[in-house]
């Protein structure tokens, strides 16, 4: 505790049905190594009897918070921030684990590095009982944090810690109107603040089912990104920034196929515009350069992949199409002749389709 009696460390968390999970995540916070903290969850009007778990648990670092109707997360996580007395807010999702040293690595960092307003994790995922290691990129600098936001959200919810007193200059916490995005909003609100920072080893454990948010509302998340892109994206794109944000999420940030060379060339030229942006606007290291370039190449070719694959374009389309400065072919020729093949065929299926149509 600090002298006030306030903990260094407030965990925040929105819980609703949650009966079946929620009780691992808690155990996970209350055996950290850095015991300073106060773990706030406010329960959203749960019906499975999750409330009465977390009153079951005894341990005196447990807030619980009971709403009398549902709210939603969003609003949840507001009430839990309302209540936070930490210097550091800790962000967790009911169904989220935390590694046991995960408090003490995160507020190492960031008393070690004043400028830094926020640092997240790498993450494992947990998927039918299985572990699977961390998605690329598995290297990151505060630079290239920056750059992937403006073309997606690279850092996960459960991973985040962020100091208090940032969060609080902000007008709003997290704000409804970015409901399903409210972190990714909130991340670029913060990076006005100072700089974001992760920590490339997992300290968290992302659980995968079908019962998470990132499952359920898809298309609610891709609307709300979409719009948080698109305020960044005014200036360049002006009347289009909606439209722009909307491709720029759903081929280049989620990797589905582009439908046609149109497309493609457009979206090209969209990147091609924000990525200039960011360079010329700071002052990069070589080394955050090479970190960019090759997350930019790495994202580019997965969304060619897929379109190459889908039969939308060819593998030669797309290796024209390929921007200057990235690596000009498929990271991997065995992969670029199985999507030429996969997609060749499932070309010619369609317009056998057509035909027979």
């Amino acid at each position: 505790m600090t002298a006030s009696g306030a903990p260094a460390i407030s965990v925040v968390m929105a819980a609703y049905n949650g009966a079946g999970l929620i009780e691992d995540t808690i155990a996970s916070v209350l055996v950290q190594g850095f015991a300073d903290f106060e773990l706030i969850v406010v329960d959203d009007a749960s019906t499975d009897g999750t409330l009465a778990r977390l009153r079951a648990i005894d341990d005196p670092r447990l807030v619980v918070i009971a709403a009398e109707t549902n709210g939603g997360p969003v609003v949840a996580r507001n009430r839990a921030f309302a209540a936070a007395r930490g210097g550091y807010i800790v962000g967790l999702d009911q169904d989220d684990l935390c590694h046991p040293d995960r408090f003490a690595t995160q507020i190492a960092h960031l008393e070690n590095h004043p400028d830094t307003v926020l640092v997240a994790s790498a993450v494992d995922l947990l998927e039918n009982g299985a572990i699977r290691p961390p998605r690329a990129p598995l290297r990151t600098s505060p630079a290239l944090i920056d750059w992937r936001l403006q073309f997606g959200n690279p850092l996960v919810w459960s991973s985040v810690m962020f100091r208090a007193d940032a969060a609080r200059r902000l007008d709003v916490f997290e704000r409804v109107d970015r409901r399903y995005a409210e972190d990714f909003d909130l991340y670029h609100r913060l990076a006005a603040l100072g700089r974001l920072a992760r920590i490339d080893r997992p300290l968290v454990t992302y659980r995968m089912h079908p019962g998470g948010a990132s499952q359920r509302y898809r298309q609610a998340m891709d609307a709300s990104a979409a719009a948080v892109l698109a305020e960044p994206y005014a200036a360049l794109f002006g009347d289009e920034a909606d439209d722009a944000a909307r491709l720029v999420l759903t081929h280049f940030a989620g990797a589905l196929p582009v439908p046609d060379r149109a497309t493609l060339a457009r979206l090209d030229t969209m990147l091609g515009a924000v990525h200039d942006r960011f360079c010329v606007a700071r002052n990069l290291s070589a080394a955050d350069r090479t970190l960019i370039m090759d997350e930019y190449a790495r994202l580019w070719w997965r969304m060619a992949d897929a379109s190459v694959r889908s039969g939308a374009l060819s593998l030669d389309t797309v290796t024209a199409a390929c921007p200057q400065g990235l690596r000009p072919r498929h990271p991997s020729s065995r992969r670029a002749m199985s999507s030429a093949v996969v997609g060749g065929v499932r070309s010619l299926f369609s317009r056998w389709k057509a035909f027979a149509l």
